[in-house]
């Protein structure tokens, strides 16, 4: 990593009315853009900076991921995700993101042994879930379950403590899966399966979701390893907002699971997490392969409220890199499943069409991760209710990494933005037989 501070390196800032200036130092990382350090910004001009949304504002130092939108770039320790998600598999991407670097088989075996024996959870867990009707939705459902590990597991909350952290993490990212299966379950109202550790991670979920007592479930290895690849895709995205938000709730001391589950109701907005379900709607819309150049047309004016949602990205400002991996798997997974579904059938057309539309081009529009996501994940049976969880389920690894790195950075204090003021200024009480 690059030297914190660059004493070469300075800005200085004037203030045009008074003529007052400051000098504030640049800190380079060790790739990406430079950032200004303005924590001394306050007491030099009692001024704070104005940033909503934080675009603009590093909140912390990293070392997990690195995104570069302009080039298509994401990586994870330096890693290249397509590298990983085309020969790791997502314990292995798991292992990186907690330690910084890939095991060996030693530890890998060590780390899926752990996991694989973290993944039943505490029976009387199972009494929540009856406590939901059985139509919440499984967000709301897993916001509930996931705080309530901490009364569970007391043995794992002192974030100091670094062997509790540990199994914390373990803990978080073997549990999510078998909690994430059971709320699945529970709104179908068939029976809870009980985790199998004879099956890899990937495998072990698509088990404890589909199958059932009255007969053998088969597990396609083709859809497992897509299944795999998506938990890889959505492993860790940088400070996005879920993970800020975990990284925020954490800096006040609050448990980790206390943690991951403020993650997972960030995440539940339809503004973060809820993508892949918005391409099922749109695809629903459009209704038949025949209808797409009107709903093209569409999407080109802008009077129009309709968007074609699955295309281009916030970050990414050329192909996602993570749709190039997923573009493969999805036709994979379609040919294994030989799925005859209208909807999929148009969704294939419309990726053609973005593909070779100058308009789609031009404007950069390329498919994305949430695009194929999503036909994934219906083709393989899941409803539009459960893509978030299963965002959850993947996001778990990152959150919990992040959080880690945060509680043992020593520049770590507890999360306090500042504000804009914007209403009445002091004024005095009037009784109220005179106003």
């Amino acid at each position: 990593m690059a030297a914190d501070t660059d004493t070469q390196k300075t800005v200085t800032l004037t203030d045009n009315s008074s003529g007052d200036s400051v000098t504030l130092p640049v800190i380079d990382g060790s790739i990406g853009p430079d950032v200004l350090d303005v924590r001394q910004l306050y007491g030099q001009t009692g001024m704070f900076t104005f940033d909503p949304g934080y675009g603009a504002t590093g909140s912390c130092k990293s070392g997990l991921t690195y995104i570069d939108g302009d080039q298509g770039v994401l990586l994870h320790r330096g890693y290249p995700i397509e590298e990983l998600a085309n020969n790791a598999d997502f314990l292995e991407v798991a292992y990186l993101l907690l330690d910084g670097e890939l095991p060996n088989a030693e530890q890998k075996a060590e780390f899926d042994n752990a996991i694989t024996r973290h993944t039943m959870v505490h029976e009387q867990l199972s009494i929540f879930y009856r406590g939901f009707r059985r139509d919440a939705h499984p967000m709301a459902i897993m916001c509930g379950v996931v705080g309530a590990l901490s009364a569970f597991y007391h043995d794992s909350t002192d974030i100091h403590d670094p062997t509790q952290r540990m199994i914390a993490s373990r803990r978080l990212i073997a549990k999510i899966p078998t909690l994430a299966a059971m709320a699945y379950k529970y709104s179908l109202g068939q029976p809870f399966n009980y985790p199998r550790n004879n099956l890899s991670y990937a495998e072990n979920f698509l088990h404890m979701c589909f199958a059932v007592p009255a007969e053998d479930y088969e597990i396609s290895p083709i859809v497992a390893r897509a299944m795999d690849k998506i938990f890889i895709l959505h492993a860790d995205h940088e400070q996005n907002a879920s993970t800020s938000t975990v990284r925020l709730a954490g800096s006040s001391g609050a448990n980790p699971f206390a943690c991951i589950a403020a993650g997972i109701a960030s995440l539940w907005g339809p503004a973060h997490g809820g993508a892949n379900e918005a391409v099922l709607n749109m695809l629903n819309e459009i209704g038949h392969k025949d209808n797409i150049p009107e709903y093209v047309e569409r999407a080109r004016d802008r009077e129009d409220p309709f968007r074609l949602f699955g295309f281009g990205h916030r970050v990414y400002k050329n192909f996602d890199p993570r749709a190039k991996v997923l573009r493969e798997t999805c036709h994979q997974v379609l040919d294994d499943l030989g799925v005859h579904d209208p909807l999929l059938e148009l969704a294939m057309e419309l990726e053609d069409m973005a593909l070779k539309d100058q308009y789609f081009i031009d404007k950069k529009l390329y498919p994305n991760v949430d695009f194929y996501s999503g036909i994934i994940l219906k083709a393989m049976g899941f409803p539009t209710s459960m893509f978030t969880v299963l965002f959850a389920v993947a996001r778990t690894v990152g959150w919990v990494a992040q959080w880690n790195e945060m509680i043992t950075d020593p520049m770590q204090r507890i999360g306090r933005p500042r504000q804009l003021y914007t209403g009445p200024t002091e004024r005095a009480y009037v009784g109220m037989g005179k106003r």
